[in-house]
């Protein structure tokens, strides 16, 4: 006779399955951090690597718009539409000088077979215990983080938020918005 854990056991494994490719293939997402970042709240400085070693402060990036985009897994099919569509309109944001930054819970060498597989010319940062995405008020779900986008104007604030992304038009939106940016006033 089975009892009642030899038959949820099974079940529970599935549903969790369930959830991580719903969540890493951009379905359904957790509801929006409480403390999310306001329009205007100065951007939370980081200091972390990038898939190939280069270390990263956001204090250091000041003069230039910073797209910094969260997303939920390396590979999946939501996150790797989004990181191409991020990928073939680069030409577009380097010539206004924005940098993009993308942020996971991956592993950084996660990052880099994702980074060579579809040939990203920006940088994945490594955040695998999530602080970045915490000092952003981003939620998480199953340990990946929700689908958030921060554009920090080249002063270093928050400019813009943007939640319920699609990632196959997400960076026209981005650029759009990066279009609106008044010129950075630089701070000493």
């Amino acid at each position: 006779m089975l009892t009642v854990m030899q038959v949820a056991r099974p079940r529970l494994g599935q549903f969790a399955l369930a959830c991580t490719l719903l969540v890493g293939c951009g379905g359904a997402q957790s509801a929006p951090a409480r403390s999310a970042l306001a329009v205007g709240a100065t951007a939370p400085d980081f200091d972390t690597v990038t898939h190939d070693g280069q270390r990263i402060r956001l204090r250091e990036l000041n003069g230039h718009p910073v797209v910094l985009y969260f997303y939920p897994k390396d590979d999946t099919p939501g996150c790797t539409k989004e990181a191409c569509a991020f990928r073939d309109a680069w030409k577009r944001f380097s010539a206004v000088g924005a940098l993009i930054y993308g942020v996971s819970r991956d592993s950084r060498e996660s990052h880099q077979a994702f980074v060579r597989e579809h040939q990203l010319p920006f940088p994945l940062l490594v955040d695998e215990t999530g602080s970045i995405a915490q000092a952003y008020g981003v939620s998480s779900f199953l340990g990946m983080n929700s689908r958030v986008t921060y554009l920090i104007d080249g002063s270093g604030r928050i400019s813009r938020v943007f939640r319920d992304v699609d990632p196959a038009v997400h960076a026209e939106e981005v650029l759009a918005a990066i279009a609106q940016l008044p010129e950075p006033k630089l701070t000493p």
